[in-house]
């Protein structure tokens, strides 16, 4: 059966105009004992953001480390969602939950920085928050990290937003 390859990766071509900053934030290799020795593979967890508050995160696995990269940054690319930010922070604390994972993201005040870890870090440094401050609490698995990170910065929502949603104008939410 022939498939148009062609205008599937003109659609991907087309996305990637934003320059997307990619970062590996993990990359572990798996063995499998089989009957004629061990068989290796890669898995690769992958960051992508424009630095303007679009994220993605995406993992590939193969029996290459290259191969594994490139799926994982692929799958990252399909993946993009646009987050919430207030300036260079984020609006209000949020707690992320994904499996065990657990990450208390709090906003910062300028000069403050990303203190956070490294899963977290590639996470807010790809989505472009400058000042945040983070802690992962019970799980510290990359993947489980990422996700949850993911999970809570998914969640935010700015007073505009509560407002539209609760029929009132953002002075009356704030107060």
């Amino acid at each position: 059966m022939a498939y148009n390859n062609d205008r599937r990766d003109n659609r991907r071509n087309r996305d990637e105009g934003n320059e997307l900053t990619e970062k590996v934030v993990s990359l572990n290799r798996v063995s499998k004992t089989v009957k004629g020795g061990r068989v290796m593979k890669f898995s690769a967890l992958c960051v992508v953001g424009d630095g303007k508050g679009r994220v993605g995160y995406g993992l590939g696995k193969a029996s290459e480390v290259s191969e594994a990269i490139r799926k994982g940054l692929e799958d990252a690319k399909k993946h993009i969602v646009t987050i919430t930010m207030q300036g260079t922070t984020i609006p209000h604390e949020v707690m992320g939950a994904f499996g065990a994972g657990r990450v208390y993201m709090m906003p910062a005040p300028e000069g403050t920085g990303v203190l956070a870890g490294g899963a977290v870090r590639a996470v807010m440094e790809a989505a472009g928050i400058r000042n945040i401050r983070a802690k992962c609490l019970r799980s510290n698995n990359p993947q489980n990290v990422v996700a949850a990170t993911m999970q809570g910065l998914m969640s935010l929502r700015n007073a505009e937003q509560v407002a539209a949603v609760r029929g009132k104008t953002a002075e009356e939410v704030i107060g």
